[in-house]
């Protein structure tokens, strides 16, 4: 996505800045005052994603959401790094140079590993995590191997980004988001069809799923000493709510709200329901 020319008319684009934090040049909206919200959004997706929960919450907190590196409009500076563990130390470096401390991280989907390991990595938010159909379970059976296998050729295939950008339509994204069982409305699907045939975007996030590796983190889960709350849609049909289930099992100080009717994209959904579960999760200090 080219800035500023692509983000003229990007939800809460009043908000947005660019900083330069090597190795990336980082799109980050932020608003608000208080207690500090870090918004990680997930795999293929980008500030959009928050666009219904963002202005819920900065009434009452200074929010901060930040493109991942290659998507939406953060500029990739280097290829390799993005997999969970470049990528977590990467965006805990932005936040100690801009000297954010977040109270709380709320992360969707591949948005909670990354989390997790932020935490892991020295970074204490004093009212944990807040997980959105957490992405912490591997595929199962053959997909468990074959999906990563079949990123990895995309990711090295000279373009193959382009193709697919330049073969999406907008049925097919609407098939895509229905796939995961979440409903939205035109606007919304708009948002992510723009991102879905953008080259670099979908360079990227092929780059992330062909480096990403989950093993190590979740058998570390029963280590991990930060309070995580997941929310879990009932209707999730890409990270089964099993998923998260499993995961609150394993976490030593996880809670777990499922939510009914609501799909991967519960956030987008129904903000309204999320935010209330943020409001009672700061109201309880870890």
């Amino acid at each position: 996505m080219r800035w500023p020319d692509d983000a003229r008319d990007w939800p809460l684009r009043q908000h947005s800045r660019q900083i330069l934090h090597r190795p990336h040049r980082w799109h980050v909206q932020s608003h608000g005052s208080g207690e500090t919200i870090l918004l990680i959004h997930g795999a293929g997706g980008a500030t959009q994603s928050f666009r219904h929960l963002f202005p819920l919450l900065c009434p009452q907190y200074q929010v901060i959401a930040v493109d991942l590196p290659g998507q939406g409009f953060t500029q990739l500076g280097a290829q390799q790094r993005c997999g969970l563990d470049p990528m977590a130390k990467d965006l805990l470096g932005l936040c100690q140079a801009e000297a954010w401390m977040p109270d709380l991280i709320v992360g969707h989907s591949a948005g909670v590993p990354l989390a997790l390991r932020m935490c892991e990595m020295g970074m204490r938010p004093q009212y944990g995590i807040v997980g959105i159909n957490a992405a912490l379970g591997n595929f199962k059976g053959v997909a468990g191997w074959l999906f990563p296998l079949m990123a990895k050729a995309l990711a090295v295939t000279p373009f193959s980004a382009s193709l697919f950008a330049s073969t999406t339509t907008r049925n097919s994204v609407r098939n895509l988001v229905a796939g995961t069982g979440s409903t939205l409305a035109p606007e919304g699907l708009e948002l992510y069809y723009r991102l879905a045939t953008d080259r670099a975007h979908v360079d990227a996030t092929l780059s992330m799923m062909a480096q990403w590796s989950l093993d190590e983190l979740l058998a570390r889960l029963p280590q991990i000493e930060t309070h995580v709350h997941l929310i879990a849609g009932l209707n999730d049909k890409a990270v089964p709510p099993s998923i998260s289930r499993d995961a609150a099992a394993r976490l030593p100080m996880a809670t777990l709200t499922e939510l009914a009717g609501l799909g991967h994209l519960a956030h987008e959904e129904d903000a309204p329901a999320i935010a209330r579960i943020i409001n009672t999760q700061m109201g309880t200090r870890v």
